[in-house]
């Protein structure tokens, strides 16, 4: 008994011994020190402020893997892969090299980058911040997918051309506190003009595409996609000022609040980015909209349409295919469909927005505090050009609303773009009105 014990003991010892010695297959990725899960959980923080993926992934390729079209008034630009390739990524790239890339606008050979990649705002970012992100990136796998050629036109093709806008409109430089301003109001200045680079659509720009005034927020229309991102600084617009500030908190974090929803463009950049934002990082986005000097933009005010017949047929369009969710009288159903009677969403100049709605329909954002939005479906196949004029003609002066007709130019053009909102950036899969 005793030797078949010894036999049994000897047995185990040795299987003990062989699995100590046999390399187990590791699937969980490479370990981390404390140190390092900090600096890739901080960098991922950072990159989904940033919206980095939301651009830099095209419609069912990769994460980061680049590829996306972004069509501008000079051509198409074409995302870079930012994952950790050696060849076609950012595998080769030093901590200098993406610090130049995000605060001067230089690749790693030296050659200038299109502002399209919003370097113009991210040059705002600390060094400590890009390194942050810069680790993170390298903890997305891999991907062997080589870097697209621009399709612009001359004389925005060259690198000349490039370095003559710069001179014109870029400087770059790190965030620097404000001293007669509070911490929060600092912070949110940070995430608005940096990180968040919102001026690139609430920001007029010139025929160059360049901004001369970024900080103002004063409202632009966004070009190829025909959106308009309207004035953070006009009460008739977007500007927030008087609004509560656990308002605005709830709008970037759920896409929903008290005062509007979300749709369109900005949908996509709640979707993607600012409903995984802190507590604390919205609200000092919050106070720092709140602080923005308001602005006296005009409102245009109309009689609306005219011709009795015209008039007519708008109010029946209205009736026929609007009124059994936003009311007989524009009144909206809270919490659900918003009102459209003094909804500045539908009020505001130039009325691409309500016209977009109309055509192409939308959703607000899934997000985990409004997991379930009630969407618009789109009309671009139900009305012509002339129904829809006459619909938001209707709409925009009704109820109160006085704002100026709707042509059906207006909607043949804003129509025309809708293939390119289609090719437009969009964000990557997340967990999940008076349209701002």
């Amino acid at each position: 008994m005793k030797r078949l014990m010894t036999a049994v003991v000897l047995a185990i010892a040795a299987t003990a011994c062989y699995l100590m010695l046999e390399p187990v297959p590791d699937d969980t990725g490479p370990v981390l020190d404390a140190d390092e899960a900090t600096q890739v959980s901080r960098g991922e923080y950072l990159a989904r402020a940033g919206n980095c993926l939301g651009c830099h992934t095209a419609p069912g390729g990769a994460p980061g893997a680049g590829g996306r079209a972004i069509e501008t008034p000079f051509g198409t630009i074409y995302t870079s892969n930012l994952t950790p390739h050696d060849n076609t990524g950012l595998g080769q790239w030093s901590s200098d090299d993406f610090w130049n890339a995000l605060h001067e606008g230089r690749a790693r050979d030296g050659r200038l980058l299109y502002p399209a990649f919003p370097y113009t705002h991210y040059t705002r970012i600390t060094r400590a911040d890009v390194d942050a992100i810069r680790i993170w990136l390298k903890t997305l796998p891999p991907v062997d997918q080589p870097n697209r050629e621009h399709a612009l036109r001359f004389p925005y093709d060259t690198q000349a051309a490039l370095l003559a806008w710069r001179a014109l409109y870029f400087k770059p430089g790190v965030y620097r506190a404000d001293d007669r301003r509070p911490a929060d109001w600092n912070r949110g200045a940070y995430l608005v003009q940096g990180l968040g680079h919102c001026s690139a659509c609430h920001a007029p720009r010139n025929a160059l595409g360049a901004s001369n005034d970024p900080e103002a927020l004063a409202g632009g229309l966004m070009p190829e996609q025909n959106w308009y991102a309207p004035s953070l600084a006009s009460t008739h617009e977007g500007g927030v000022g008087d609004w509560p500030k656990e308002d605005i908190v709830a709008l970037l974090r759920d896409g929903a609040s008290r005062q509007a929803t979300v749709s369109g463009p900005m949908a996509e950049v709640v979707f993607g980015s600012t409903q995984y934002l802190s507590a604390s990082d919205l609200d000092a986005m919050a106070v720092y909209l709140k602080a923005l000097p308001a602005t006296q933009s005009v409102k245009l005010e109309s009689k609306g349409i005219q011709d009795e017949l015209r008039r007519e047929r708008g109010a029946r369009l209205y009736a026929e295919h609007c009124a059994d969710c936003h009311g007989e009288h524009g009144e909206g159903k809270p919490g659900v469909w918003p009102a459209l009677a003094g909804n500045r969403a539908v009020t505001m100049d130039p009325p691409a927005n309500p016209v977009r709605m109309v055509l192409g329909g939308g959703y607000a954002p899934a997000t985990r505090g409004n997991p379930r939005p009630y969407g618009m479906p789109p009309f671009a196949a139900a009305l012509d050009d002339e129904d829809i004029a006459l619909l938001v003609s209707h709409i925009r002066g009704s109820w109160g609303n006085s704002a100026t007709p709707v042509s059906s130019l207006d909607v043949q053009r804003l129509r025309g773009n809708l293939h390119q909102a289609a090719r437009a950036p969009r964000n990557p899969p997340s967990v999940g009105s008076d349209a701002d």
